[in-house]
């Protein structure tokens, strides 16, 4: 039964990487139709911290999901990088949650990639199925009120001065 799912998971992804880049072309981050909560979660860090995303309230969030088997999640994580170095002293926060998956397999790839920002761990999957995801890599951008105002599905380069910028104009 694994392998069934982490076969569906890889054709998933691989799909959504094609996808990803037919759509970056014209849409880098999407609205979302009457911007709705974001609903809330509490899930542990790699340090084994709990952290909220009430933790973060006042402050736009980037909350990514995506797992370490994922191709196109291993794409855009230096983006992701990239863009937390500019955007870390600026009011915005960057969450990548981890779906599924085992700690090491996380550190090794955090340790990989030279990640900085904050790595949740989502073992049961139940905060990813409270989100609107279509697919793995999906990231939302979550405005100072809670509200969920743009959605990506697929890798995007995130350092990109058009996104960064969207996201810039959500700050208070």
């Amino acid at each position: 039964m694994n392998n069934l799912i982490t076969s569906v998971r890889v054709a998933v992804a691989a799909f959504m990487m094609l996808g990803a880049i037919a759509a970056q072309a014209d849409e880098l981050l999407n609205p979302m139709d009457g911007k709705p909560m974001a609903p809330e979660f509490t899930l542990v860090n790699l340090d084994g911290e709990k952290q909220s995303l009430a933790d973060f309230k006042g402050k736009v969030v980037i909350v990514n999901f995506w797992a370490t088997w994922c191709p196109p999640c291993r794409a855009e994580m230096p983006s992701m990088q990239r863009a937390w170095n500019v955007i870390k002293d600026k009011g915005v926060v960057m969450l990548a949650i981890h779906v599924g998956g085992n700690e090491d397999k996380i550190w090794s790839f955090v340790g990989d990639y030279e990640l900085d920002f904050t790595v949740l761990i989502d073992a049961d999957s139940k905060v990813a199925d409270a989100w609107p995801m279509k697919g793995l890599p999906s990231t939302f951008v979550v405005d100072p009120e809670g509200r969920i105002v743009y959605r990506a599905i697929g890798a995007r380069e995130w350092d990109d001065e058009k996104i960064l910028a969207s996201i810039y104009a959500l700050r208070n």
